[in-house]
Formats: structure tokens, sequence, C-alpha cells
């Protein structure tokens, strides 16, 4: 049986500007602007589904799988 990798969204912060797309498609809540200066992601509750990266308008976000 082989275990499937966890994946999580990855936010680039050097380049977000906190315009807050990601947040308004994310179906578990997992990300949050932090301090209006750039998003937040919440790895407890990332699913990795990429809807967040699919919608960011400066493409800073990408999936990557989790570190064990």
């Amino acid at each position: 049986m082989t275990m499937r990798k966890k994946r999580r969204a990855v936010v680039d912060d050097s380049a977000c500007v906190a315009c807050g797309c990601c947040v308004k498609v994310c179906p578990m809540s997992a990300i949050q602007i932090w301090r209006g200066i750039r998003a937040a992601v919440n790895a407890e509750q990332c699913v990795g589904c990429g809807k967040c990266a699919k919608e960011c308008p400066a493409s800073v976000i990408e999936i990557q799988e989790a570190r064990a």
C-alpha cells in the first residue's frame, strides 16, 4: 500500500500583495491575510486542492508536497 503524499499551498512572501483572492476561493478557510501584507497558509487546514494557486493573479502560490 502506497501512501499519498500530502500537498500544501506555499506562498512566495516576497511577491504576495495581499489582494485576498486566495482567501475567497479556499474551501477549507486555510488562508488569511497576515497583517495586511501577505497571505498566510494554515498547513493544518490546507488540503492542497490548488484553487488558491489558480486564482492568484500574481501567480505567487504553488502547491508543493509537504515535508514529512
